[in-house]
């Protein structure tokens, strides 16, 4: 590991983001939109590994070390309210994945969850939402079989099987549908909107 100061930051920026998610999910408000304290947190956490990026480059197993590089994928993950960083970012890791300093699992979220907020489809499959029938479901992709043949090819479980398990897990975290999925279908439109997802 090159950079250790810098991987026990990025891995501090990890921490804040599920400290801050368990806490949502205690208080039962993790379901009810994007919560603002999450928001800013993911908007700071994002600025601060940006700064990273400018200076190491993108995170690599071989510069911070295995626990780092997952966390900064994290980090990015989340970064959902800024799209020119995302996309900055899943270029970066398309490099680090190809030169074996990064795990592909992370390429396949990074890149579905940026086809997701475009409304093109995702090739695993691996973004879900709550759909008009109160059910926890995968976001658009393109062909089943394909999705499940590329999940099988980077070490990850069926989609069939992935969605019994986000949908136990929403169950187990009282996670519940919204209660106008129109009205919460326009506030996501409207916040992409505003954040550059949809010009």
């Amino acid at each position: 590991m090159k950079h250790k100061s810098i991987a026990e930051l990025i891995i501090e920026l990890k921490n804040a983001d599920l400290t801050l998610r368990d806490k949502l999910v205690q208080s039962g408000l993790l379901s009810e939109g994007y919560n603002e304290e999450m928001m800013e947190l993911h908007t700071k956490n994002a600025e601060i590994l940006n700064g990273i990026l400018d200076t190491i480059g993108y995170p690599t197993i071989d510069k911070v070390g295995i626990e780092a590089n997952k966390a900064a994928w994290l980090v990015i993950q989340h970064a959902i309210g800024q799209p020119t960083f995302m996309k900055k970012c899943v270029e970066l890791l398309e490099i680090a994945v190809s030169e074996d300093e990064a795990d592909p699992k992370n390429l396949a979220y990074l890149t579905d969850r940026i086809a997701a907020f475009e409304e093109k489809p995702q090739l695993y499959g691996t973004q879900f939402d709550w759909d008009e029938n109160g059910e926890l479901s995968p976001n658009l992709f393109d062909d089943l079989s394909k999705v499940n043949e590329r999940r099988k090819s980077i070490g990850l479980n069926t989609l069939e099987e992935q969605t019994e398990v986000l949908r136990n897990q929403a169950i187990e975290e009282n996670q519940t549908p919204p209660k106008d999925f129109e009205k919460r279908k326009q506030e996501i439109e409207h916040w992409k909107k505003n954040v550059g997802w949809n010009k």
